[in-house]
């Protein structure tokens, strides 16, 4: 778990990071983050518990547990990554354990779009390259810069051209992902559209 979580705001162009690699299909949501934890007030306890049961049976083996691993932000899954229950927890888990951006060869619909919602883009590869990136890593730290406008992500000695769907893209570029910034930067608009209706009084403090 990294040290420090910053929720990701406003336009996203560029994430680098180390990455881990997570091997195996369909793994679903309630294996990110077990059931009992959906109780939480918050969300911001859940990164600690993020794949609970399956750290507490590996006994310190699993990936999100190793030293190595340590700090990094870039997930590395196979194929309908995020089946399962469609709880909103699961991405919030894996936000703030620390990943930025998941690369995989697919991915759950609504896991898919929960993970947009709240900043995590993720993109796809096809099932060998992710089987490549996989084995490099095991081998030797991976560390990615992603390059939202052209989807390019470059290491010291690889290069993959992944995939991501155009209208997500086109939400992270922008900013458009993030509603609460979108609202605020916007604030005179909405203050202007305001002052026409007659039956409505613009208050700043409720932005």
């Amino acid at each position: 778990m990294n040290s420090e979580f910053f929720s990701p705001i406003g336009k996203i162009t560029q994430i680098n990071g180390k990455c881990i690699s997570l091997v195996g299909n369909d793994i679903d949501t309630d294996r990110i983050i077990p059931a009992r934890f959906l109780k939480c007030v918050s969300f911001e306890s859940l990164g600690k518990s993020v794949f609970e049961d399956d750290r507490e049976n590996l006994k310190g083996r699993h990936p999100f547990d190793l030293e190595k691993n340590k700090n990094a932000s870039i997930l590395i899954v196979n194929s309908n990554f995020g089946c399962g229950s469609s709880r909103e927890h699961a991405p919030q888990a894996l936000m703030r354990w620390g990943i930025k951006a998941i690369i995989g060869e697919s991915f759950a619909e609504i896991f898919y779009s929960n993970c947009i919602a709240i900043g995590i883009p993720c993109f796809t590869l096809p099932t060998k390259s992710i089987q490549d990136i996989q084995k490099y890593n095991d081998n030797k730290s991976l560390f990615l810069e992603i390059d939202l406008k052209t989807s390019l992500a470059k290491a010291e000695d690889l290069n993959f051209q992944l995939d991501i769907k155009e209208s997500s893209k086109r939400m992270f570029l922008s900013g458009e992902w993030d509603a609460t910034s979108t609202l605020l930067e916007n604030e005179n608009l909405i203050e202007n559209k305001c002052n026409d209706l007659p039956y409505l009084e613009f208050n700043s403090y409720l932005l």
